[in-house]
This record gives structure tokens, sequence and C-alpha cells, in this order.
């Protein structure tokens, strides 16, 4: 499972001289980026203690940043579950999520225990938290509140390699940081380093005005088109171009059901200049490593090449490129400039 964001539009844009334009609209949805979440809270005596720089005991932070997350999450038909580790205790087992029953659980967690002889055990507790995800089907987010200050145990980087060695892109873990010393933040750093699927967050960063609203956008769930509608509209053009963008979700490439109105759209019309050359360019936001964002872009341009080809454009007529994250057309400082981002581009050569 590589995460998401989004499919909120579909565009296309198809100029000739002195003819027409078509601008393909949609109505978006949101539908789930994650079949399954389940929160998991550090408990340890250092989470008792506070925060370095905010002041304030770190798992009072928790539970506020828990209850904004909870609030954000669309009421879309996840199973969900709660569990603590250090010690290790459920919460809320495995079940259709449901807000204000999150919200409960999240209130019944106890923040007045005692700061001594509660290590903090991150592996041990993801260890103890993988029978849950395997009884658990699809894809699965663990989000896990922390200051990273494990100091017990199993090696949490070996333990959440090993999660992703049996769950593979059926699983993405999110840290969000607690994190005031650097030992805690370098453990944070390593497990978030293990996947590109990760989305950096902390306390600060997600308390921000909107900023968990994005959050729970680039976790939990897409927006994709609901239907399209075609308007043509008349525009001059000194020469004859023709583009066509169609936006994807975060980390996706796969071709899905909502895009094919448009790209029969765009099939329609490179097959009425038969004799036209056309680069297919796959460009990504600026989320993630450089050189992954250069082969999602490639992923994604070669999945658009595919379904033409496959749908009776010569394949000598196209050209696949990727231009990863450094030809941006939108702001990547902002949630819709990112999204509007993520997209693959069909141009005249």
């Amino acid at each position: 499972m590589r995460q998401s964001k989004k499919l909120l539009m579909l565009t296309l844009t198809v100029v000739l001289t002195l003819t027409f334009a078509f601008a393909v609209t949609a109505n978006a949805k949101m539908v789930k980026q994650i079949d399954n979440f389940v929160y998991f809270l550090d408990q340890s005596g250092s989470m008792a203690m506070k925060h370095g720089e905010m002041g304030k005991p770190k798992i009072d932070m928790a539970i506020e940043t828990m209850e904004a997350m909870n609030k954000a999450v669309p009421a879309l038909d996840y199973t969900s579950a709660m569990f603590l580790f250090a010690p290790f205790e459920a919460k809320s087992q495995p079940g259709t999520f449901n807000q204000g029953g999150m919200a409960g659980s999240i209130g019944e967690v106890n923040t007045d225990f005692d700061i001594f002889n509660r290590r903090t055990t991150l592996g041990n507790g993801l260890m103890d938290v993988d029978p849950v995800l395997a009884g658990l089907s699809g894809t699965t987010g663990l989000i896990i509140f922390t200051d990273g200050n494990s100091n017990y145990g199993a090696d949490p980087i070996a333990q959440a390699k090993a999660l992703y060695a049996k769950y593979g892109d059926n699983l993405c873990i999110h840290v969000v940081s607690f994190a005031d010393t650097p030992r805690g933040q370098m453990i944070i750093d390593e497990i978030r380093a293990l996947s590109s699927c990760t989305v950096v967050a902390d306390y600060a960063s997600l308390m921000a005005p909107g900023a968990m609203d994005t959050y729970a956008e680039d976790v939990f769930y897409d927006e994709v088109a609901e239907a399209a509608v075609v308007v043509p509209v008349v525009v001059p053009m000194a020469k004859e171009t023709i583009t066509f963008s169609l936006n994807f979700g975060f980390d996706k490439a796969a071709i899905i059901d909502e895009m094919i109105p448009v790209l029969e759209q765009a099939q329609m019309i490179l097959d009425e200049d038969a004799g036209a050359m056309f680069e297919v360019a796959g460009h990504t936001d600026s989320t993630g490593p450089e050189a992954y964002n250069q082969g999602l872009s490639e992923r994604r341009a070669a999945a658009v090449k595919n379904w033409l080809i496959a749908n009776g454009v010569p394949a000598s007529r196209l050209a696949a490129k990727g231009y990863g994250e450094l030809d941006p057309k939108y702001d990547n400082g902002t949630k819709e400039g990112r999204k509007l981002n993520r997209r693959v581009e069909i141009l005249t050569k």
C-alpha cells in the first residue's frame, strides 16, 4: 500500500486552431485509501513527562492529537482499532469505525500514571501488535503516537522492518512524533525511512490550522471523480496544440475506473490526427525522496501510455517520459497544488 492523494479532478484540454477546447470536470467523492487503521499509543514513563519545548505532558499532547485526528477521519467503512504499548493494552478491538466510539476509547486512556518503572518498549509493542495486523484484510495504516525513547526490549527498527517484510504494500507505518530528544527523533526517523508511504507529522505540524484535514487526506482517503462532464468552448490559437492532463492519487500510478471517460476522450482526439506524435509526460508532487518520485512519474506515464496502446493508439506514436517532481505547475506548499502536480500530460511533439 503506497498511500495516496487524490484524484480530485480530471481535466482534458484540446486546442485546435479556431475550433473547440474541451474541459472535463468532475464532482469529487471520498473513497478509502486504506481499509483499516490502528491507533498505537505510547504510554511509557517518558510520555508522562513534559515536552522539553512545549511544556506540556507528552501523553496529554498525544491525546489531544488523537482526538483531533479522530474528528478529521471521514465516516467511511474502515475497520479501526486502538491499542497502547508500554505496557501493551487493547482499548478498542478491530471493528467497524465509528467516530463516537473511537472518541470514547481515546477518552478512556489513563494519562495520570507514574513516570518511573514504565520503560519504553516500542520494539516489543510492534511485536505485540503483529497478531492484530495479521487479523485484518486489505491495506492497513498503523499510526504510532510516541516520543521514540525506546530504551528496553526488542530493536524497534528491526521490528518495523519485519512488519514491512511480512505485509509489504498492505501496511504503512506512520509515526506522529512527540520526540524531545535526539535519540528519540532518530528512532522515529529511521522507522519513517523504511517506506516512502509514511506521512511525516508531529504535534506542532498537525495542530496548525487546517493541517489535520490535510493529514487525514494524505493517510486515510482519496477524493475521486464521481462523474465527468465535457463542456466545449471556442479557443482561437495560432497553431494546433493538444494538451491532456490527468491527476493521480498520492503515490498512485494505476488507472482506475473514474479515469476511463477522460482517457476515452483523449483517445478519440488522438485518433483524429493519425499522423501526430505525442509525449506522455508523468509528474509528481514534492512529497518523498526525489529518486522515488522520478520512478513514480515514470510509472504514471507508462500506465497512461499502456492504456492508450491497449485501446488502439499505435505505440509508435507515443513516447513516455517521467519528470519526477522537477517540473511542478502548481505550488507544492499547498494541498491543492500538490494534488494538481500529481499528473500525466499528453503533449504534441
